[in-house]
């Protein structure tokens, strides 16, 4: 059997509203994320976006972490285009290897049965 251990998160943003103090620039929120900018642009890695209770909503991988956030918020064919009011919480790993970042959302997907993935789900819920 294979030992997988995904990776640690490496910036964790949650929705919250800007405190301005004194002379502080206003950040506009997306979707309530101001922290946005925590998330490097440069790096390559894998994306979780939680809902308030801790359940896991999406799993993404991306070449450009920052800019794929974004694009999950702005673009109309993301899985969580019909979501986004859900999120509550976001958590990058970064991870540079792209064959890597298959494994580990695959891999994250599966086992923590991510909410709206439905490519590379390898598991069947129960029929009720």
């Amino acid at each position: 059997m294979i030992s997988i251990q995904p990776p640690k998160a490496d910036v964790t943003i949650t929705q919250r509203k800007q405190e301005i103090t004194g002379d502080e620039a206003v950040i506009k929120p997306l979707f309530g994320f101001v922290d946005l900018h925590d998330i490097p642009r440069d790096k390559g890695g894998i994306i979780q976006f939680f809902n308030h209770s801790g359940e896991l909503l999406f799993v993404g991988k991306a070449r450009k972490l920052r800019q794929r956030v974004k694009k999950h918020f702005e673009d109309s064919v993301s899985p969580l285009k019909n979501h986004r009011e859900e999120v509550y919480r976001i958590a990058v790993s970064f991870v540079e290897d792209p064959m890597e970042r298959d494994i580990y959302e695959t891999y994250i997907i599966n086992t923590q049965k991510a909410k709206y993935n439905v490519d590379k789900v390898f598991y069947k819920e129960q029929e009720q």
